[in-house]
């Protein structure tokens, strides 16, 4: 991890919590775990104004570029969960996998439970 801890911006901070807090409870297992996971980093997580966020951290609104264990390179824009729609790469932010980016710097690698099994995913680009 390039950073000690995740980096969220203190808007998003609020606003994540919030959307964590109010998402419908899910049967899911997979998700509900990750949701958990979340909510632990959240806790440590180092909060910065805006003017201080670094631009390779993943966040809302964030076009990505990741690699998927072993060599599968795929795009993504993390957006509200309303306007997710996979068959255009936005990729909700409440998913397994944009929950698993979140606040997560170009470098780190990341190996996250996801309903297939335990997956290592790598940062590889964030505009």
């Amino acid at each position: 991890m390039k950073n000690k801890e995740i980096i969220i911006e203190e808007s998003e901070f609020d606003f994540i919590r919030e959307l964590i807090n109010t998402s419908p409870i899910k049967t899911d297992k997979t998700y509900n775990s990750t949701l958990k996971r979340l909510e632990k980093e959240l806790k440590s997580a180092k909060v910065v104004k805006n003017e201080d966020m670094p631009n390779d951290i993943v966040r809302l609104h964030s076009k990505i570029t990741i690699k998927i264990n072993p060599n599968l390179i795929r795009d993504f824009k993390i957006v509200l969960p309303e306007k997710s729609n996979l068959s255009e790469n936005k990729l909700s932010i409440l998913s397994p996998m944009g929950l698993a980016l979140y606040g997560y710097a170009v470098g780190d690698e990341i190996l996250w439970q996801f309903p297939s099994g335990v997956t290592k995913i790598k940062v590889l680009k964030v505009e």
